[in-house]
């Protein structure tokens, strides 16, 4: 019975230790997106991924043009055949046939190319962003003392109760004005 007892108080005194030590650790959660979304370099980058987009677009459809240019041409070229043309036209029409196939393949490339390239360019954009707020967050989660924080942006903690928002800290430490955020 004596053991009983020892062995109560032992794990009592266990789990006091331990929810005195879990008391001390801080959390707190953030908004990343609104952070980012806040960042003066983002609107930079927009305008630049989206200039670049204009871009590679506007050589798409240059190449769609004369591809559509062909095309006319080929159905104008069969129209005209007859049986006193047929074999030069023909062989002007399997030519042109060639021409637009090749034509659309390049068509495909220059599009999955284009895809790849801004691809390329948002992640050479928004990566040092995205570093510059992540050493902004660390920053401040040692500076405040939080053992975890939680980024509600992407819905890694789905309930909170209480804890230390520190989006507007966060927004401060990159000079950002701080705004309010939305209730949820």
């Amino acid at each position: 019975m004596r053991k009983s007892i020892n062995a109560f108080f032992v794990a009592a005194g266990l789990l006091f230790t331990a929810n005195i030590a879990n008391a001390q650790q801080k959390f707190a959660h953030l908004n990343s997106a609104l952070i980012i979304e806040a960042m003066p370099e983002v609107k930079a980058a927009r305008t630049t991924l989206e200039a670049f987009g204009k871009t590679k677009q506007a050589d798409v459809e240059k190449m769609i043009s004369e591809y559509q240019v062909k095309l006319q041409a080929a159905e104008a070229k069969q129209k005209t055949m007859s049986e006193a043309n047929k074999e030069t036209v023909g062989k002007e029409l399997q030519t042109m046939g060639a021409e637009l196939q090749d034509l659309q393949k390049r068509i495909e490339d220059a599009r999955a190319k284009a895809q790849q390239e801004m691809e390329a360019k948002n992640a050479e954009l928004f990566n040092p962003i995205q570093v510059k707020a992540d050493a902004a967050i660390k920053a401040v989660s040692k500076e405040k003392g939080f053992a975890y924080v939680f980024d509600t942006a992407n819905q890694a903690l789905v309930y909170w109760d209480g804890g230390d928002d520190i989006t507007a800290a966060v927004k401060a430490k990159l000079g950002i004005a701080a705004t309010a955020a939305p209730k949820k």
